[in-house]
């Protein structure tokens, strides 16, 4: 039971996954999509306008679940998590926050997979909460150096038309870029919940790519698995990225994906899936 309200928010059937909805702190309700058994698997989504862990994850989370506990979350001041008043966003609250999602459903060690925003969360998760991670799968890891669609993600354009231009910067093959897929996003960035801290959310994101970057000299002594996964042609966070973090992580891994975007879960969704599941069964990751 809990002392705040559940929206009556449901997921379109269009992404096919199930609303659940957990108290992480006073007056936080997080919302997130669960699958599977086994080994904790924790999916952070992007920071699109409009993005939800629906929005990023539909077509991996039921195939990934195959191999592991899947537990996609809606990060606060994102898709229909209910935030306490006065809450503070930036790279170190949404780790918190991705905490606090574990202490609530009793898990003490999870693989994080990040998409942009959310392979930031994960590598500063790694710096800040060592003890709580397994393993990273991180693809087009955000926090990189302003790029000229970054800025332009830093004024989003609130209509259709504003949301359709930014799913376009994240693939190669536009036609992946649906009028259902535009109208959804448009729809979650509307939601009550989601719309009044857009622009907070997306400064908070910023100031930190300057003010908390990601601190090399601790990611150097990582002592984890690490996949890193990114799109020859992602122009949104350029493949470079990932070049600066292999040199870095002792242990890391990367698969490098051909007429791909920075969409590579959506617009390689089955090669990615068979990437990941590999890679996952190979350190253990199972459903006992």
């Amino acid at each position: 039971m809990t002392s705040t309200e559940i929206p009556s928010y449901i997921t379109d059937d269009f992404f096919g996954l199930e609303d659940k909805w957990i108290e992480t702190a006073d007056g936080e309700l997080t919302h997130y999509h669960e699958l599977g058994e086994g080994t904790p698997i924790l999916f952070l989504h992007g920071s699109g306008t409009g993005v939800t862990a629906a929005a990023n994850w539909w077509l991996n989370l039921p195939t990934l679940s195959e191999q592991g506990r899947c537990i996609a979350i809606d990060s606060i001041g994102y898709g229909q998590s209910v935030v306490a008043r006065g809450t503070e966003y930036g790279i170190k609250e949404w780790v918190r926050h991705a905490v606090r999602v574990l202490d609530a459903l009793g898990i003490e060690k999870t693989w994080i997979v990040g998409n942009s925003l959310g392979g930031w969360l994960a590598f500063q998760f790694a710096i800040d909460f060592p003890e709580r991670l397994l393993g990273i799968v991180s693809m087009g890891t955000g926090g990189a150096k302003l790029t000229g669609a970054l800025a332009g993600h830093s004024n989003p354009n609130l209509t259709e038309a504003g949301i359709r231009k930014t799913l376009e910067l994240f693939v190669v093959d536009k036609s992946l870029v649906t009028d259902e897929l535009v109208s959804l996003r448009y729809q979650s960035a509307l939601n009550d919940t989601a719309s009044d801290r857009l622009a907070e959310v997306v400064a908070a994101r910023d100031r930190d790519r300057t003010e908390l970057p990601l601190d090399f000299d601790v990611l150097s002594r990582l002592d984890i698995p690490v996949l890193l996964i990114h799109g020859v042609q992602d122009v949104v966070i350029p493949v470079s990225r990932t070049w600066e973090l292999l040199n870095v992580i002792p242990n890391a891994d990367v698969h490098i994906f051909s007429q791909c975007g920075h969409w590579s879960q959506v617009e390689r969704a089955e090669e990615f899936n068979t990437v990941i599941t590999a890679y996952l069964s190979a350190r253990g990751v199972n459903r006992s």
